[in-house]
């Protein structure tokens, strides 16, 4: 069972990684401060509110996996 939980958790892992690379950049940061006016042009705000979506989902599972690693490593 332990050895399922992790092969989910990895599986998990490198899906989050994949969805974090695909999301666009949102112009923050040190090149807000010249090039602020890209922030107002998004083109696809479907695909990004998705994303967003599925990052999250995907971070709940990765985090309730790690518990429930930690609990059943525990009680064995």
């Amino acid at each position: 069972m332990s050895t399922f939980l992790k092969v989910l958790l990895m599986i998990d892992a490198v899906a989050l990684i994949a969805i974090i690379v695909l999301q666009p950049s949102k112009g923050e940061g040190l090149g807000a401060i010249g090039s602020g006016g890209q922030l107002f042009f998004a083109k696809n705000k479907g695909l990004e509110k998705l994303l967003d979506k599925v990052t999250m989902w995907l971070a709940i599972v990765f985090a309730l996996l790690l518990v429930l690693i930690e609990v059943y490593e525990r009680v064995l």
